[in-house]
Protein backbone atom coordinates (compact mmCIF):
# COMPACT_ATOMS: atom_id res chain seq x y z
CA UNK A 1 0.00 0.00 0.00
CA UNK A 2 1.28 3.55 -0.94
CA UNK A 3 0.88 6.07 1.81
CA UNK A 4 0.16 9.73 0.94
CA UNK A 5 1.19 12.13 3.58
CA UNK A 6 0.17 15.83 3.63
CA UNK A 7 2.75 18.64 4.94
CA UNK A 8 2.63 22.19 5.31
CA UNK A 9 4.48 24.58 3.21
CA UNK A 10 6.35 26.61 5.78
CA UNK A 11 8.88 29.18 4.34
CA UNK A 12 10.48 26.65 2.16
CA UNK A 13 10.10 24.64 4.68
CA UNK A 14 7.82 20.74 4.33
CA UNK A 15 6.57 20.23 7.97
CA UNK A 16 4.39 17.16 8.57
CA UNK A 17 0.73 17.61 8.89
CA UNK A 18 -0.99 14.79 8.46
CA UNK A 19 -0.09 10.66 7.57
CA UNK A 20 -1.88 8.06 5.65
CA UNK A 21 -4.22 10.22 3.78
CA UNK A 22 -6.41 8.46 1.85
CA UNK A 23 -9.36 11.74 0.63
CA UNK A 24 -8.60 15.34 0.40
CA UNK A 25 -11.41 17.84 -0.53
CA UNK A 26 -10.67 21.50 -0.84
CA UNK A 27 -13.75 23.44 0.83
CA UNK A 28 -14.24 27.13 0.52
CA UNK A 29 -10.78 28.21 1.33
CA UNK A 30 -10.39 25.47 3.78
CA UNK A 31 -9.09 21.54 2.62
CA UNK A 32 -10.65 18.79 4.37
CA UNK A 33 -8.40 15.86 4.82
CA UNK A 34 -8.86 12.35 6.00
CA UNK A 35 -7.22 9.76 6.27
CA UNK A 36 -6.94 5.35 6.57
CA UNK A 37 -8.27 5.44 10.16
CA UNK A 38 -11.21 7.63 9.76
CA UNK A 39 -9.13 10.42 11.51
CA UNK A 40 -9.97 14.42 9.84
CA UNK A 41 -8.38 17.23 9.74
CA UNK A 42 -9.36 20.66 8.48
CA UNK A 43 -6.44 22.67 7.31
CA UNK A 44 -6.97 26.47 7.14
CA UNK A 45 -5.23 27.24 3.71
CA UNK A 46 -4.79 25.53 0.09
CA UNK A 47 -3.12 22.50 -1.73
CA UNK A 48 0.10 24.29 -3.20
CA UNK A 49 1.37 20.99 -5.12
CA UNK A 50 0.64 16.91 -5.37
CA UNK A 51 3.33 14.50 -5.97
CA UNK A 52 1.84 11.12 -6.81
CA UNK A 53 5.45 10.02 -7.26
CA UNK A 54 6.81 10.96 -3.76
CA UNK A 55 2.62 10.44 -2.44
CA UNK A 56 2.80 13.45 -0.72
CA UNK A 57 0.81 16.68 -0.97
CA UNK A 58 1.64 20.03 0.59
CA UNK A 59 -0.60 22.41 1.75
CA UNK A 60 -0.30 26.79 2.00
CA UNK A 61 -1.56 28.78 3.91
CA UNK A 62 -3.56 31.49 2.20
Amino acid sequence: MCDTNAYVDSNGNEELYFENVNLIRPEDGRVYLKNLFGEEKIFEGSIKEISLNSHKVILKKD
